[in-house]
C-alpha cells in the first residue's frame, strides 16, 4: 500500500452464537480490508487451543474453546444503559491498522482512534485492543519511513500509557516464516486471554445483577417471569460453552425457587405474581420434549400469560434437554415422575380450576412423551437394561388411562351414554391440535389418547397394551409383586366388563413363557387346559382358535387332532348368526405366490392371474365356501405417464424377493406358534455333549454327565412382545384378527383344501395399484384370517395417459441448419381416430421444414412394429397441422420432422472487452471468465393434442456452431477491423461470402477489404478459426459510434450441394480516432556510438496531438484555458517490466498538452541498460490526468507535484493494486505534496487527483516493437547477452 493512506473504514462487534459448543463474542475496528485479509486465518486458528477458565467463588477451573464472531462496528450495537442482555453483548473491541507512516498516522489514523475510544468510553466499554500489522511490502517501498517501533511507541504514548499490553504488533501474519509464526502465535494467545478476561468480568457482573434482582423478590412489583428470563439467559450462555452441568443448575434453582413459593402459598404466605399462575387450565396437551426450546411456552412466560402447567412443561423440557446432553436419560424419567405427582399437588395448593379428567389427560400424554423421548436417545438394549427407571411411567400412564376410561364410560358393560360423550368431547377439545413434530408419527401420544377415547374397543386395546407392557417390565426386573398388582387391576377391568378370565390369564402367562422358550410338549399340554377353561367360560372364538392350534399340532394323536377339527366344523355348520374370526396361522400357511405375467404390471384390459400355494394344517379335507384376498386399492395418480418401453424394465415395487419368473416365497412357521428352525427368530437347538470324570491314578470312571455348550443362547431372555403377538400365546382376540375396513377383495368360491399344499387362482382388472393385505378363508360361520401378508406384495393395473415427446435425433441440435427431431406419441388409454391431428404453432425464429407427406410407424406396447402409415402435413401462416393415422390404445406412434432455428444476431461486445492491437484490456473478475463452448438458444413449441384441451409446451435447445469476436487495430491514424470467427461445433463447414457492412451507412466512411480478392470457399474444420480484415477510411471526422454487421454463408462440408445458410454478427465501435502518437528515441551517451551496459543513455519521448478534438471528445477531456491557449493535462510513465533497463531519476510526470493538431511535447530522461544485446524499448504509458474538482485549502506546489513519482497510483482501489504495481518506478514513493523537508500537519487532507486511461486506439505507440543495440562494457570478462 505504498503512497496510499488507509483511513479507518469501520469497526466490529461480537456476540454469542446460536448453537452450543462455540463462544462467539468478537470485536474490531480499523482497516476493514486489512482485517478481511486476516479473517480466515484468525477465525480458524483462534478456537484450536483450549483456554483454562477460572471463575470466582472457588469454582473449579474448566477448559473451553473460544470461537469469535466478527461484525462491523456500529455505535447502535453498543450496550445501552440498563441493558442486561448477555447473549448480544460485545466483549472485546479491536482496532486494526497497518499504518507505518508517521504523517499518515498524525493526519488520519490518530484522529480515528480517538473517535473510536471516545465512543467506547461514552458507553462505558474498557475492553479494547489495538493491533498494528507490519508488512514487508510497505517497508520496501517506504524508504523515508520510521521503524515500526516508532509507530508502536506513538500509539502506546497516545493511548496505552497505563495499559501497554493493549497494543500488540503483528509481523507479516500472511507469510510462512518463523518470525511471522511466532508473532501470530503470541497474538492469538494475547487475544484469547483478553477475550476470556472480558467474558469472565462481564459474566460476573451479569451474575451480580441477577443476584441483586433475586434479592428484590420480596418487593412489590417483582415478577418471577422477568427473573426467569434473566437467569435462563445465563443458562443459555453455559449451554453454548458446553457447560451443561452449570446450565442445569440454573434451571434447578428456578425450579426450587418456584416450588418454594408454591409451598409458601399453600401455607398462607402468597406472592402477588403467583396470581397469574392461578388462572384456570384451558389446555392440557402434555409435555413437549421433541424441541430444544419450546418457543410458544417461552413467549407465554415472557408475556406473563403462562399457566402453571405451561411453566412446569417448559422448565422440565429444558432440564430434559440438558440431562440428555449430559448422557443422563434415566434421571429424566425419575424427575418426570416427581414432576407429574408434584404438579397435581401444586394445582390443588393454588386452587386452580381444572376440568375433571384434564389432569389425567395431561399426565398420560406427558408419560408417553417422556418415554418416547428416552426411546429416541437410547437403543433397545439400554431400554431393556433400565426398565426399573421407565416402568413407573408406564404404570402411571396405565392408571390415568383407566381413570379416563371410567370417567368417560368406556369400561362399563353398557358403554358410554350422552353425558359421557359430552365429557369426552370436552377433554379432547383441551388437547388442541397435534404438534407438527408428531403429526407424521403413527404412535404419537396425541393419537393414542384420541384413539383410546374414541371407542370402547380402541380404549380396551390401548389399555391392554399398556397393562401388559408394564407387567412384562416388572417381570423383567424381578418385581413380581408389582406385576401381580397390575394383573389385579387388569382383572378388575375384566370383571367390570363382564368377562371373567382370571383362570385363563394365569394359564396364558405360563403358555407365553413356554412359547418363548420353545417347549413344544408343554405348549401342547397347557393349550389343552386353556381350551377346557375357555369352553367353560363361553369364550367361543378363543376356544375355536385354541382348537385350531391343537388340530394342527403334530404332538397329538390323529384322533385328538380330528376331534378339535370337528369342534371347529360343528360350530361353522350352525345356522345361528355371528361369525368367528380366527387366525389362519394354525389353519393354513401361505407358502408361495406366483404372478402371471411375471412383471406384476399390466394395463387395463389384460388379465392378471395370481396363484397362491396354501398348505393346509388340518388333519381332514376342509371345504371352503370362499377364499378371499383383501387388497388395498390405490387409485392411479392423475397425469401419471408411463413412457414407451418402460413396462419391460419397470420394477415391481414393494415385492421383496420377487424372482424373475414372478414367484414370491413366504417364510414358514410352526403351527404351534413356535418359529420353525432355520429362521432368524427361532431359538437355537440344544448342543449337548457328554462329560466324564475319571480317576488320575487308574483312569477309573468316577462320574458322568451331560453339558450344554450353548447355554448362553438358550437362557437369554426373549422379547415379551414377540410372545404376545403369537397366536398360540393366549387368547386370539377379535381385534387382533379383524378384517380391515374399506378393502377390496379377490374371491374364489367353493374351494376344498386337502391336507398339504393346495393351488388357488385369482384374477384382477380395475386400474390402480393393489397391495395384498389379508387372506381370509370362510368355513360357514368361521373366518380364518391372515391379518398381515409379509413380505409386502403389490401388483399394478395401470391406465396410462396419452403422452407426446419431442426429442432430437442427434446429440446436439445446431442452429442455422435443418435438423431432424423425433415425435413420439404413446396413446395410453386413448384411441386415435381418423381425422385427428396435431396442431403445432409456427414461430419466426424456428420454422418447421416439411414435405406434404412423411412416414409414421405404429408400435405395440411390447415394441413390435404393427404398421406404417403416411402422414399428411398442412401448414399455414401460424399453425402446422399433422394428420395422425388411427391408432389403438397402448400403442406408440413415431415420425420425424425437420426444423430450422435461425441464429440470433450477436449482441455488441461491451467496450471493456474489445480488443486493440491484439491486447485485452484489464477486466474485473466478473468479466474475465468466459464459456469456451457453444452458446445455446431455447425454442419453445406449442402443440395442441386431440386428447387434451390444453396446449403442450415443449422446449428444444439449439447450439450456435460459431463464436465471433472483433478487434480494433491501429497504425497511426489508420484503423483496421479484424473479425475472428471460430467453429466451436463438432461439424466441418464450408464458409463463403464474408463481408462487413455498416448497419447505418455513413457516406464519409469506407470499408476496404484486405482479404483474398478472389471469392473462394473456405473449409473450416471443427475448433478451427478464420480471421478477416478490413481497413476503415473516412473523409471527415467519424461519428462517435459506428455500428457494423459481419455476415457469412456456411453449409456442412460433408453434404455436397447443401444450401448455404447465413450467419450475421453485429457489433459497434466508439471513439476510434487516434488522438495522440508516442514516439521514443534512445541515444548513447556523449562520445559513444552505441549504448553500453552500465552506461547512461538518453531517452527522448515525444507526445504529439494528431487531431483536433471532436465535440464528444471535448466533453470527455478536462481542459484549462490560459491566455487564450486551451491545454489538457496528460500523465506519462516509463516502465520496464522485463528488467532490461534501469530508469534513473523520475519515471513519470505531468505534461500540459495544447488542444491543437500537431502539438508536440518532448520529455527527456536517462536510462541505464542492464544487459547486452538487442533490447526492446521500455513501455511508455499515457493517461488522462483529471484534477480534483474541489479547491484545496492549501494549494500544492506545481513543481512538487510534477517531480513526484507516485502520480500513477492516485485514486487506485485495493483491487487495482496488481495493475499499479507495473507503474511504480525504481525510485522512492512519497505521498502527494511531500518533499524531503518535514512538513507540519495540514488542517485538511489534500484533494487527490485521479487518472483515467484512454479508450482503445486513441493513443498509438510508434516505438512498440523497436529494439536498440547494447554492447557490453569494455572491461567485462563474462558476457551476458539478452537474445530476443
Amino acid at each position: 500500500m505504498q503512497g496510499t493512506v488507509f483511513a479507518p473504514r469501520g469497526a466490529f462487534h461480537g456476540c454469542p452464537p446460536p448453537r452450543p459448543g462455540s463462544f462467539k463474542f468478537k470485536p474490531s475496528a480499523g482497516d476493514q480490508a486489512l482485517f478481511t485479509s486476516l479473517y480466515n486465518a484468525l477465525a480458524q486458528q483462534l478456537p484450536r487451543e483450549p483456554m483454562e477458565w477460572r471463575r470466582s467463588y472457588g469454582r473449579a477451573p474448566k477448559m473451553i474453546h473460544l470461537e469469535a464472531n466478527f461484525v462491523q462496528f456500529k455505535e447502535e450495537l453498543l450496550p445501552r444503559e440498563g441493558n442486561k442482555a448477555l447473549l448480544t453483548f460485545p466483549f472485546l473491541h479491536i482496532y486494526w491498522t497497518d499504518c507505518c507512516d508517521t504523517e499518515v498516522y498524525k493526519a488520519s489514523v490518530k484522529d480515528d482512534m480517538l473517535r473510536w475510544q471516545s465512543t467506547l468510553r461514552h458507553h462505558g466499554t474498557q475492553d479494547w485492543l489495538i493491533v498494528v500489522v507490519e508488512t514487508d511490502g510497505k517497508k520496501k517501498n517506504k524508504t523515508n519511513l520510521l521503524p515500526r517501533t516508532s509507530i508502536m511507541d506513538k500509539i502506546r504514548n497516545d493511548f496505552c500509557n497505563k495499559q501497554s499490553d493493549r497494543c500488540v504488533a503483528l509481523a507479516d501474519p500472511l507469510k510462512d516464516s518463523s518470525r511471522s509464526q511466532e508473532s501470530w502465535s503470541s497474538f492469538l494467545t494475547k487475544l484469547r486471554t483478553l477475550l476470556l478476561m472480558s467474558f469472565t468480568k462481564n459474566l460476573g457482573r451479569f451474575e451480580d445483577d441477577m443476584r441483586t434482582m433475586r434479592e428484590k423478590r420480596t418487593e412489590p412489583g417483582w415478577s418471577f417471569c422477568d427473573y426467569f428470563m434473566v437467569q435462563e439467559e445465563l443458562a443459555f450462555v453455559f449451554e453454548m460453552l458446553q457447560q451443561f452441568e452449570d446450565a442445569l443448575v440454573q434451571y434447578d434453582e428456578l425450579d426450587a425457587l418456584f416450588t418454594q413459593y408454591v409451598l409458601n402459598f399453600g401455607a398462607g404466605d402468597g406472592a402477588n405474581w403467583l396470581g397469574s399462575f392461578c388462572q384456570p387450565v384451558r389446555s392440557w396437551n402434555g409435555l413437549v420434549l421433541r424441541r430444544p426450546i419450546d418457543m410458544e411456552k417461552r413467549e407465554l412466560i415472557q408475556c406473563r400469560d403462562a399457566s402453571l402447567l405451561d411453566l412446569r412443561s417448559y422448565l422440565f423440557s429444558r432440564q430434559c434437554t440438558l440431562l440428555i446432553f449430559l448422557q443422563r436419560p434415566w434421571e429424566v424419567t425419575q424427575r418426570a415422575l416427581e414432576l407429574l405427582h408434584n404438579c397435581v399437588q401444586e394445582l390443588r395448593l393454588l386452587e386452580v380450576s381444572v376440568l375433571q379428567g384434564a389432569l389425567d389427560c395431561w399426565v398420560f400424554l406427558s408419560c408417553l412423551e417422556v418415554l418416547h423421548r428416552i426411546e429416541g436417545c437410547c437403543d433397545r438394549a439400554q431400554l431393556e437394561a433400565n426398565f426399573s427407571h421407565t416402568v413407573g411411567l408406564w404404570t402411571y400412564a396405565t392408571e390415568k388411562l383407566k381413570s379416563l376410561g371410567e370417567l368417560c364410560g368406556l369400561v362399563s358393560e353398557k358403554g358410554p351414554d350422552s353425558e359421557d360423550l359430552n365429557r369426552t368431547v370436552d377433554l379432547l377439545a383441551g388437547l388442541g391440535t397435534e404438534r407438527p413434530e408428531t403429526a407424521n408419527s403413527l404412535q404419537s401420544p396425541y393419537k393414542k389418547l384420541k384413539e383410546a377415547l374414541s371407542s370402547v374397543e380402541a380404549f380396551e386395546k390401548h389399555y391392554l397394551d399398556l397393562s401388559h407392557a408394564a407387567m412384562e417390565m416388572y417381570r423383567a426386573i424381578g418385581r413380581m409383586r408389582s406385576a401381580r398388582l397390575v394383573g389385579k387391576s387388569l382383572a378388575e377391568f375384566y370383571m367390570r366388563k363382564g368377562e371373567p378370565q382370571s383362570a385363563a390369564l394365569f394359564l396364558q402367562d405360563s403358555l407365553k413363557s413356554y412359547v418363548a422358550e420353545g417347549w413344544t410338549l408343554q405348549i401342547t399340554h397347557t393349550r389343552k387346559q386353556v381350551a377346557d377353561c375357555q369352553k367353560q367360560l363361553g369364550q367361543t372364538e378363543d376356544y375355536l382358535q385354541t382348537s385350531a392350534l391343537l388340530a394342527s399340532d403334530a404332538n397329538l394323536t390323529d384322533e385328538e387332532r380330528k376331534h378339535f377339527c370337528q369342534e371347529i366344523l360343528a360350530f361353522a355348520s350352525q345356522t345361528s348368526s355371528g361369525q368367528a374370526a380366527l387366525s389362519m396361522s394354525a389353519f393354513a400357511q401361505l407358502r408361495e405366490l406366483r404372478f402371471r405375467p411375471a412383471t406384476a404390471v399390466l394395463h387395463v384390459g389384460s388379465a392378471l392371474q395370481l396363484e397362491l400355494c396354501l398348505c393346509s394344517l388340518m388333519p381332514v379335507p376342509v371345504h371352503l365356501e370362499q377364499l378371499s384376498a383383501s387388497v388395498l386399492f390405490t387409485m392411479e395418480q392423475p397425469g401419471q405417464k408411463i413412457p414407451y418401453g418402460s413396462l419391460q424394465r419397470r420394477p415391481s415395487h414393494g415385492i421383496a424377493g420377487l424372482s424373475p419368473d414372478g414367484v414370491v416365497l413366504f417364510p414358514a412357521t410352526s403351527p404351534s406358534g413356535v418359529p420353525s428352525l432355520g429362521l432368524a427368530s427361532a431359538p437355537p437347538t440344544l448342543e449337548l455333549s457328554e462329560i466324564q470324570d475319571r480317576s488320575p491314578s487308574d483312569n477309573a470312571l468316577n462320574s458322568t454327565g451331560v453339558v450344554c455348550k450353548n447355554v448362553h443362547l438358550l437362557l437369554r431372555r426373549q422379547d415379551s412382545s414377540t410372545s404376545m403377538e403369537m397366536p398360540g400365546a393366549g387368547s386370539a382376540s377379535a381385534a387382533a384378527v379383524a378384517m380391515e375396513d374399506g378393502m377390496q377383495q379377490l374371491k374364489t368360491l367353493d374351494v376344498t383344501l386337502l391336507p398339504g399344499n393346495n393351488i388357488v387362482h385369482f384374477t384382477s382388472q380395475k386400474a390402480g395399484t393393489y397391495t395384498l393385505r389379508q387372506l381370509c378363508a370362510t368355513v360357514g360361520r368361521v373366518q380364518f384370517l391372515l391379518p398381515h401378508i409379509y413380505p409386502v406384495v403389490q401388483y399394478e393395473v395401470y391406465s396410462q395417459e396419452p403422452q407426446l415427446t419431442i426429442e432430437p435425433l442427434s446429440e446436439n441440435l445446431l442452429a442455422g441448419l435443418p435438423q431432424k427431431v423425433k415425435f413420439s406419441i404413446v396413446t395410453g388409454h386413448y384411441t386415435l381416430k381418423k381425422g385427428e391431428a396435431l396442431q403445432l404453432s409456427n414461430t419466426e425464429s424456428m420454422p418447421i421444414l416439411h414435405t406434404h407427406t412423411c412416414s409414421a410407424q405404429i408400435l405395440s406396447s411390447t415394441g413390435e412394429l404393427v404398421g406404417e402409415n403416411t402422414l399428411s402435413i398442412h401448414s399455414s401462416e401460424k399453425v402446422t397441422s399433422i394428420s395422425l393415422p388411427p391408432t389403438l390404445p397402448y400403442h406408440t406412434l413415431l415420425f420425424h420432422l425437420e426444423v430450422l432455428c435461425h441464429i440470433p444476431t450477436s449482441p455488441a461486445r461491451p467496450e471493456s472487452e474489445r480488443l486493440t492491437n491484439g491486447e485485452v484490456r484489464y477486466r474485473t473478475k466478473s468479466h474475465v471468465c468466459h464459456n469456451s463452448g457453444m452458446a445455446s438458444v431455447d425454442q419453445k413449441v406449442s402443440v395442441d393434442c386431440p386428447w387434451s384441451i390444453y396446449s403442450t409446451l415443449i422446449s428444444l435447445t439449439f447450439y450456435i456452431p460459431f463464436k465471433a469476436k472483433y478487434s480494433l487495430l491501429s497504425a497511426g491514424k489508420r484503423k483496421y477491423i479484424q473479425v475472428f470467427l471460430q467453429n466451436v461445433s463438432e461439424t466441418n463447414f464450408r464458409l463463403d461470402n464474408q463481408s462487413l457492412t455498416q448497419r447505418q451507412p455513413t457516406p464519409t466512411l469506407e470499408l476496404s477489404s484486405l482479404n483474398a480478392k478472389a471469392q473462394q470457399v473456405i473449409l473450416v474444420h471443427s475448433k478451427q478459426s478464420v480471421f478477416c480484415l478490413w481497413e476503415v477510411k473516412w473523409k471527415t471526422d467519424p461519428p462517435a459510434c459506428l455500428q457494423f454487421s459481419f455476415s457469412a454463408s456456411f453449409a456442412p462440408s460433408d453434404v455436397p450441394g447443401a444450401e448455404l445458410k447465413p450467419y450475421v454478427y453485429d457489433f459497434q465501435l466508439e471513439r476510434v480516432s487516434t488522438l495522440y502518437s508516442v514516439r521514443a528515441e534512445i541515444r548513447p551517451g556523449s562520445g559513444e556510438q552505441h549504448c553500453r551496459t552500465g552506461a547512461l543513455c538518453g531517452l527522448e519521448v515525444s507526445i504529439t496531438r494528431l487531431t483536433e478534438p471532436s465535440d464528444a471528445e471535448r466533453d470527455d477531456e478536462e481542459t484549462t484555458e490560459t491566455e487564450g491557449l486551451r491545454t489538457t493535462k496528460l500523465m506519462y510513465e516509463v516502465v520496464d517490466n522485463s528488467s532490461n533497463w534501469a530508469v534513473c531519476g523520475k519515471s513519470s510526470g505531468l505534461v500540459s498538452m495544447p488542444v491543437a493538431a500537431s502539438a508536440t511535447h518532448k520529455v527527456q530522461m536517462e536510462l541505464m541498460p542492464l544487459f547486452a544485446g538487442h533490447l526492446p524499448f521500455p513501455s511508455i504509458k499515457v493517461l488522462k490526468y483529471l484534477p480534483h474538482n474541489a479547491t484545496p485549502a492549501i494549494q500544492p506546489d506545481t513543481d512538487s507535484c510534477l517531480e513526484n513519482d507516485n502520480l500513477s497510483l492516485l485514486d487506485k482501489g485495493l483491487d487495482d493494486q496488481a495493475d499499479t504495481a507495473s507503474l511504480r518506478s525504481r525510485g522512492s514513493v512519497h505521498s502527494l505534496g511531500s518533499c524531503d523537508q518535514p512538513q507540519q500537519p495540514a488542517p485538511r487532507v489534500l484533494p487527490m487527483p485521479r487518472l483515467e486511461p484512454f479508450a482503445p486506439g486513441q493513443v498509438f505507440n510508434c516505438s512498440r516493437g523497436r529494439q536498440v543495440l547494447v554492447l557490453p562494457a569494455a572491461d567485462d570478462h563474462i558476457l551476458e547477452v539478452n537474445a530476443t
